[in-house]
């Protein structure tokens, strides 16, 4: 099957449980530039980001590596990370976890081995980086969230996960510096997040 979008694409799940969405988007033939999540029970399709998101996933990994909790590792590769309690599947932009979560032949990796998930919003995926994802990882316990909202150049930082998603935001314009809490404990510059 092959699925091609300019923007997401909802395939509904009336039929399937969360298990059987997971191994349909093991069977998903993407063309390049295009990649597949499960968000709210439906698998969504999304464009790949702008060609300068790549500099702005390489300072964020760069500026937050020497903060790393031990036994962690961070990345911008393309990794599924699983929730099943909420029947939600995402590969976020940058991520962070215990190494002992590659150590798996599966292609699904465990949500609450993360310990920093970052989200670099598009036009065609801000609404869920803003909503559903802000409640799952939070759900899931994953200390740290980054929203690097692109279109509006602003970078949000959630901490304090429990039961509701997350229960403190701190909030900096592109330019300035953002605190990122506990395990990291830093100050993430933002300097050079905007568009060229």
């Amino acid at each position: 099957m092959t699925v091609m979008a300019e923007r997401p694409m909802i395939s509904g799940t009336e039929s399937g449980n969360f298990e059987e969405l997971l191994d349909l988007l093991d069977e998903l033939h993407l063309r390049d530039g295009f990649k597949a999540e499960i968000i709210r029970g439906n698998i969504v399709v999304s464009p790949w980001s702008k060609g300068y998101y790549q500099r702005v996933m390489h300072l964020v990994c760069k500026q937050l590596e020497p903060h790393l909790p031990a036994g962690h590792s961070i990345s911008c590769g393309p990794f599924l990370y699983v929730f099943p309690g909420d029947e939600s599947a995402y590969g976020p932009d940058i991520h962070a976890a215990s190494d002992r979560a590659f150590e798996t032949t599966s292609n699904r990796l465990d949500g609450e081995a993360l310990s920093f998930v970052a989200e670099l919003t598009s036009s065609s995926t801000r609404d869920d980086d803003l909503t559903d994802k802000v409640e799952v990882y939070g759900r899931a316990g994953i200390p740290v969230y980054l929203l690097l909202d692109m279109q509006e150049e602003q970078a949000t930082v959630f901490s304090m996960p429990s039961a509701k998603g997350y229960e403190a935001r701190c909030s900096k314009p592109f330019g300035e510096k953002l605190p990122i809490p506990q395990p990291f404990d830093c100050l993430l510059d933002t300097t050079d997040f905007k568009a060229p």
